[in-house]
C-alpha cells in the first residue's frame, strides 16, 4: 500500500511538470575571448530542453539563470527527486511558459559549477582544476556563449529571452547585443546596474569566503579542503538580503528556540537557527564551488551596459528591437521596483514597446521564484501573446 501511494505521488508530480529530463553537453572548440581580455580555447555548456522545437524554430524560449541557479529549470532528473527544477512552477504544460507551445532551453553559465566549464573544471594548460585561475566572466560573455548554443540548436531568433535577477541582466544584454535575435525580453526582479549597497553586500560575501583559512587562495581542491565557514556566511548574508523584513517578522518575529534567554552566543532566536541552517545546507549539500560564487557576484557587480554609452540608459536601449515585459515586487529591496522603473522609463523614452507590472508580495527578492496569483496572471498573459505571435 505504501509503495502504491509513493508511486501515485511520483506519477502525479511528473504529470504536472515536464517530467524526467536529461542534461546535455555541448563542447565548443571555437576560442572565446572574454570581456576581461582572457581567452578560453574551448569550453563546455550544459543545458536542458523542454517541449518541441517547431519546424521554423520560431517557438524557442531561453531561460537565463540567477546567481546560484543552473540549467535545471524544470522537471526532474529522477522519479524519486524530491524537488523539481528551480522554476518548475512557471515552466511546463499549461504554465506561464507553456511547453506545449514553446521549446524551452535552460543553460548553465560558464564560470558556474553545474557542469559548464568553470573553476572546478580541468585547465588544459596545467592538468589541474582552474581554481582561482579561471578568468573573470560577465553577462556579455554568457550571452555570447548562449548565442553559440542557439546556433548549434538551429535557433536564429528566440521568441523570448527570460530571466530574473542576474538572469534579467542577461536578458538586457541579449536585447542590446543581439537585437535581431530575440522578439521579446522578459526582465524580472532585475536592475540596469547594481547599487553601491548591493556591491557592498557582494564584497562582504566574497571576503567571508576569501578569508576562510580553508580557502587557500582559491586552491582548496588541491588541499582537499572546503571553505565551509566562508560559504556559510556568504549564503547567510545573501539569503538575508533576498527576504523582506515583513516576511522575516511574520515567519520568526523574536521567537526563541527554547522559550527563554540563555545569555550566550549560542543560537537563541529562531531566525538565527534558520539562517544557520540555510548557510550549512548551501555550504555542505549544494556542492556549490566557492570560486564560482566569487565569479558570479563579480559578474553582478560588473553589469553596467550604460557605462559604454556615457551612462545614458536611453541611448543604451536605442537599438533594441524586442518588446519587453518588466516585473518587480513590492518588498524586493535588493532589486527594488524603482530599479525596474529605471529600465521601463529608459525603454519608453527610447520609443520601445514595454509592459510593466509591480506585484504585491511579502517575499522580498525571492518572490520571482515563488507562486503568486497576480504574478502568474501577468506572466501567463504576456507569454500567451508571444505564443500567438509564433502561431500567426
Amino acid at each position: 500500500m505504501l509503495m502504491t501511494t509513493a508511486s501515485s505521488q511520483n506519477e502525479h508530480k511528473l504529470a504536472n511538470s515536464v517530467g524526467i529530463v536529461t542534461p546535455q553537453t555541448l563542447s565548443i572548440d571555437t576560442p572565446l575571448t572574454l570581456a576581461c581580455g582572457a581567452t578560453l580555447a574551448n569550453y563546455q555548456l550544459v543545458y536542458e530542453t523542454y517541449g518541441t522545437l517547431n519546424r521554423d524554430a520560431s517557438n524557442a524560449i531561453l531561460i537565463c539563470h540567477a546567481l546560484s541557479g543552473d540549467h535545471h529549470a524544470a522537471g526532474y532528473h529522477h522519479p524519486n527527486d524530491k524537488t523539481p527544477g528551480w522554476w518548475d512552477h512557471y515552466i511546463g504544460p499549461g504554465k506561464a511558459i507553456d511547453t506545449e507551445q514553446f521549446f524551452v532551453v535552460g543553460v548553465n553559465n560558464i564560470g558556474s559549477c553545474r557542469g559548464s566549464t568553470g573553476p572546478a573544471s580541468i585547465n588544459p594548460a596545467t592538468g589541474e582544476a582552474y581554481g582561482p585561475d579561471f578568468p573573470m566572466v560577465t553577462c556579455r560573455d554568457w550571452v555570447n556563449t548562449q548565442a553559440q548554443l542557439a546556433d548549434f540548436l538551429g535557433i536564429k531568433q528566440w521568441a523570448a529571452v527570460v530571466g530574473g535577477s542576474l538572469g534579467g541582466m542577461q536578458v538586457q544584454q541579449w536585447a542590446i547585443d543581439f537585437p535581431d535575435r530575440l522578439r521579446h525580453a522578459v526582465i524580472i526582479a532585475s536592475s540596469p546596474k547594481l547599487s553601491a549597497q548591493n556591491i557592498a553586500f557582494n564584497e562582504v560575501a566574497r571576503q567571508a569566503i576569501m578569508t576562510d583559512p580553508d580557502f587557500h587562495g582559491g586552491r582548496f581542491l588541491k588541499h582537499n579542503t572546503l571553505p565551509k565557514q566562508g560559504l556559510m556566511l556568504a549564503r547567510m548574508l545573501g539569503h538575508l538580503t533576498y527576504l523582506s523584513d515583513d516576511l522575516m517578522g511574520e515567519k520568526f518575529g523574536r521567537e526563541l528556540r527554547t522559550g527563554s534567554l540563555k545569555y550566550s552566543y549560542d543560537v537563541e532566536f529562531q531566525v538565527e537557527s534558520y539562517l544557520r541552517y540555510q548557510g550549512e545546507k548551501f555550504a555542505t549539500k549544494s556542492n556549490f564551488d566557492a570560486n564560482s560564487y566569487l565569479l558570479m557576484t563579480k559578474a553582478l557587480d560588473y553589469f553596467d551596459p550604460a557605462s559604454e554609452h556615457g551612462d545614458d540608459l536611453v541611448s543604451t536601449f536605442s537599438h533594441i528591437k524586442a518588446a519587453s515585459l518588466v516585473i518587480s515586487f513590492t518588498t524586493d529591496w535588493r532589486f527594488s521596483p524603482e530599479r525596474s522603473l529605471e529600465i521601463v522609463r529608459a525603454l519608453t523614452q527610447a520609443g520601445k514597446r514595454v509592459v510593466y507590472a509591480e506585484v504585491a508580495s511579502s517575499h522580498g527578492h525571492d518572490a520571482f521564484l515563488l507562486p503568486n496569483n497576480y504574478y502568474e496572471q501577468v506572466f501567463s498573459a504576456y507569454m500567451k501573446r508571444v505564443a500567438e505571435e509564433v502561431r500567426s
